[in-house]
């Protein structure tokens, strides 16, 4: 540093140097002072002076910036621990009792013959995390209430099925049928929670990694929307999320941290198993996970606890009055921390204790054993406990437990910390007798000497049983546990679909607007109309939901505190502690935590609500369909709405607008219905149907079924048809229906060329044009279809297949759509606004010649009409494929095709047909929804 130069000083936060100095001598008093204790006492007591103040100026409410990240010691020191409530001596047994059943579990599922695979070490590594909740915190169902809402580490399944073996709700048959769900003599276990597959014992899946810290995220937001609506009172409910370290890797399990903080979500706890490891190796080898997820937690506003070191480091740390312990803690990286865990205590004494004469000192009336053996917190109860206590007692903040754990704990020095536990499936013989030996079990050699190790079980009287028992009676119930309570709605009546059933008349309506129209009149219902959860990611206005601002207004926790900026307009911006609507902000994976939590509430709280969340159908399953698979497992009921869908609909706005493939990926998951309905009527009959099947009562299903809806609607407005008088209900609810017969030929005598066109969604208007053109350009008769669901027509006729596969001396079942155009004259031709796939979901059961029209390719800008030119899905491509099809089969002439193409400039470019105009026949209204 140059002489006479002063460094220069760098705030980060703060900034005091842009206030005023009301008191200079008083502010160079202080400065002077803590020189004076660098120069003194050095820097290390500088710095600890420096906390005492910061700590204190936070516990006097100053308002202070809080620090980014501590040392990597235990938030809470031994002082302030409370007092142990349990039987540390018992629960400890039972800990033993359900690692070696969860480790034998696994093992006897591996065993030559069968080999299903599974995961020992993570529960190995959590489980003193699961039992201090269980025994001490995790709150049941059986009194009535919600209880907590436990979303349990994928990966330590097997533990939670070991303590339901204890409980008695699972038996020895079960657990040998871990990963064996339809061979297994009465039905096994599956391999993660997945409600779907044991739909009355898992209740939150989360094996699709990142999932659960999100998810969990919304869940404890829904449950204050719950609350602060006076729908359901929820304030005794707490979520806790069980997290691993390499799991906060995914994007979404650090993404909606900061909602958790603005909404002050402390009904929320996430527990972070930090093993130090991911599948293959450490988490941060060369850092500290621990350290890194402090300072995120901590920025973005969360009540932050590290359990790090077991009880036996506290002598040390109380001896550390140079803190030269804490600086070893502080600089050792998690590497290294790994291989400590392996290695002798003489290693550990050489390289850990070994580079200060301070440090060794320290350790030198431990033996090397002594040193091996001092623990992580992770596997401390007593510390664990204070650190759940303290999360469930703070208020105003979400919290995040960082425990310190080993992976493979108690398994050996095979598994323990090893790179490659995470594919260890198997103890050996030798190994499951250390195994034993660690957890003092009383099981003999002798048992362990055959094929399959035995399951421990201290008798349905003991002491741990019993324990276990008063235990989870006194919390509540058992758990994990599914229970639904919710009774069927009372629906509303045919009334408040009849709006739509009209038509529009002479005014263009888009389906979306429709749509919008309907919910709000649902939204009115006296009986449903409060269950109804509008959600959306930043786009009510773009869906014309701006509509809904006055009445149903936006939730806020904290209302609104400010004035709106367009509070003078009629559809201004409106929150409210009891808002109806979900306003997601831009973050899709938001919205569906929230269609998660709302979809599932009839389970998780007892009260069904009916979630709709529209969004732009290019940003739903593409963008989130792994959430919505999540929705799948958890049995989650409702709407999504794909708006602005189709890949020439959404006019400018290009190819990451354009969607041609929603319906397909909504048609991979068991669970979607999905509909593209061409009119507004047809989306009256099917929100009607769809609120009957999932929120009423049925002989089939009492209690309502375990579905969601997938709709996609369109932004370009049309008028709107009347339904027909003799509207085919049961045709348009399977998929398909007749909608126009071919228009009389003029000039003969019904000896003409005949065709069927089948078309969904926007489509249907250039199938009616098409239908007209055949008629007055080429003399064909073409009846015109309503396929409102290709997807639907499929899944019932793979059904029939199935069973005809099963049955071939019965009668043989024929697929509805079979049924339907069997018969019909000539060729069949399906389009819609999405690729050919979609219709050529039905090819194989449509008993003519099928051609199927769609938009396959990239999306583009342009006007509608030129891009379903570029795709051959517009009226005169219609036309064109169905004179194709019937030259085929000699019906017309086939110099026809030639004068098709060149009556309608098919093959010449789309600048030149187009120069000038953006309009064609079948999209002549313009405008948006």
């Amino acid at each position: 540093m140059a002489s006479g130069r002063q460094r220069f000083s760098i705030i980060s936060d703060g900034l005091p140097s842009q206030l005023p100095d009301v008191n200079p001598d008083e502010t160079r008093e202080w400065l002077e002072s803590l020189d004076t204790v660098l120069k003194t006492e050095g820097r290390t007591r500088a710095r600890y002076i420096m906390l005492r103040l910061l700590e204190r100026a936070r516990e006097q409410q100053v308002g202070v910036p809080g620090l980014r990240s501590t040392d990597y010691i235990n938030t809470i020191p031994p002082e302030r621990e409370p007092w142990f409530p349990g039987d540390e001596h018992i629960e400890r047994r039972i800990r033993a009792y359900i690692r070696w059943n969860a480790a034998v579990m696994v093992s006897r599922g591996n065993r030559p013959q069968l080999g299903v695979g599974g995961h020992i070490a993570t529960y190995a590594s959590a489980a003193s995390l699961y039992e201090v909740g269980f025994n001490h915190f995790f709150r049941g169902k059986d009194h009535g209430e919600s209880g907590d809402q436990v979303f349990i580490q994928g990966h330590a399944a097997p533990g939670i099925y070991a303590r339901a073996f204890l409980e008695g709700r699972l038996t020895e048959q079960h657990l040998d049928g871990f990963r064996q769900e339809i061979s297994h003599p009465g039905g096994g276990l599956s391999s993660y929670p997945h409600p779907r597959l044991m739909p009355d014992f898992w209740e939150f899946p989360t094996v699709s990694m990142g999932l659960t810290a999100i998810n969990s995220i919304y869940q404890a937001r829904f449950n204050r929307y719950l609350y602060n609506r006076k729908i359901k009172d929820t304030s005794r409910s707490h979520v806790w999320a069980f997290l691993g370290d390499g799991e906060m890797g995914e994007p979404e399990s650090l993404g909606a941290i900061g909602l958790a903080a603005r909404e002050e979500l402390d009904n929320l706890t996430f527990v972070v198993n930090c093993n130090l490891q991911q599948l293959d190796g450490p988490v941060r080898g060369n850092g500290k996970i621990i350290q890194e997820l402090e300072a995120f937690f901590r920025g973005a506003g969360w009540n932050v606890i590290k359990v790090i070191w077991g009880r036996d480091w506290d002598p040390l740390l109380a001896k550390d009055v140079d803190g030269v312990l804490v600086n070893k803690m502080n600089t050792t990286p998690d590497g290294q921390f790994q291989t400590y865990t392996v290695e002798s205590g003489a290693y550990i004494r050489e390289h850990f204790f070994g580079d200060d004469p301070r440090l060794r000192k320290m350790v030198e009336h431990l033996s090397d054993d002594d040193i091996r053996r001092l623990s992580r917190g992770g596997h401390d109860y007593r510390k664990l406990y204070a650190a759940f206590k303290a999360a469930r007692e703070h208020v105003g903040q979400p919290t995040v437990i960082l425990t310190h754990t080993i992976k493979g704990w108690t398994l050996g020095p095979d598994f323990e910390a090893r790179n490659a536990t995470h594919q260890m499936k198997k103890l050996t013989k030798a190994e499951l007798k250390e195994f034993r030996d660690r957890l003092y079990l009383d099981i003999p050699d002798s048992a362990l000497e055959g094929e399959l190790p035995p399951y421990y079980h201290p008798g349905e009287d003991s002491e741990e049983i019993e324990y276990m028992r008063e235990r989870r009676a006194a919390l509540g119930g058992y758990l994990p546990k599914r229970v639904v309570r919710a009774k069927p709605l009372k629906l509303p009546g045919d009334a408040v679909y009849s709006e739509l059933k009209k038509g529009s008349g002479k005014q263009n309506v888009a389906t979306t607007m429709a749509f919008v129209r309907l919910l709000k009149d649902l939204i009115k219902d006296d009986d449903i109309g409060a269950r109804f959860v509008p959600i959306a990611p930043d786009e009510f206005r773009t869906f014309g939901m701006d509509s809904l601002f006055p009445t149903a207004k936006i939730y806020s926790p904290h209302g609104q505190t400010y004035e709106a900026v367009d509070r003078k307009l009629l559809l201004s911006y409106k929150e409210s502690a009891e808002g109806q609507l979900l306003h997601e902000g831009i973050s899709e994976a938001g919205a569906m935590g929230s269609t998660i939590a709302a979809g599932t509430a009839y389970a998780t709280h007892g009260v069904h609500m009916i979630p709709v969340y529209i969004f732009y159908s290019m940003f739903g399953f593409q963008r989130t369909g792994d959430s919505i698979w999540a929705m799948a497992d958890q049995m989650g009921r409702g709407f999504l709405l794909g708006a602005t869908a189709g890949r020439t609909t959404l006019t400018g706005e290009g190819l990451q607008h354009a969607d041609g493939h929603s319906p397909l990926l909504a048609a991979t998951n068991p669970a979607c219905v999905y509909y593209d309905p061409a009119w507004a009527y047809e989306l009256a009959v099917i929100m009607q149907d769809a609120l009957r099947r999932m929120y009423g009562s049925t002989p089939e299903h009492p209690g309502g079924e375990d579905i969601f809806y997938y709709l996609t609607v369109y932004n370009e407005p049309y008028q709107q048809p009347p339904a027909p008088a003799d509207l085919d209900t049961e045709g348009l609810l399977k998929g398909l229906y007749k909608y126009a017969d071919a228009p009389a030929i003029e000039g003969r005598n019904g000896d003409v060329p005949r065709a069927q066109i089948l078309a969904s969604g926007v489509a249907m208007r250039w199938a009616l044009q098409a239908q007209k053109q055949l008629a007055e350009d080429w003399g064909v008769a073409a009846d015109v279809w309503s396929a409102t669901s290709w997807t639907e027509l499929r899944r019932e006729a793979l059904a029939c297949d199935e069973w005809n596969l099963l049955h071939p001396d019965a009668e043989q079942r024929v697929p509805y759509v079979t049924r339907r155009l069997e018969g019909q004259p000539g060729p069949v031709v399906g389009v819609s606004d999405f690729m050919r796939a979609v219709p050529d979901q039905i090819a194989g059961w449509v008993p003519q010649g099928f051609t199927s029209l769609g938009t396959d390719g990239f999306g583009f800008s342009d006007t509608r009409a030129a891009a379903r030119r570029h795709f051959h899905v517009d009226a005169a491509s219609i036309t064109l494929a169905v004179l194709h099809r019937l030259a085929r089969q000699g019906d017309v002439k086939p110099d026809v095709l030639r004068q098709a193409i060149d009556r309608y400039r098919l093959d010449r470019p789309i600048d030149e047909v187009f120069a000038g105009t953006g309009q064609t026949a079948e999209s002549s209204t313009g405008g948006e929804a």
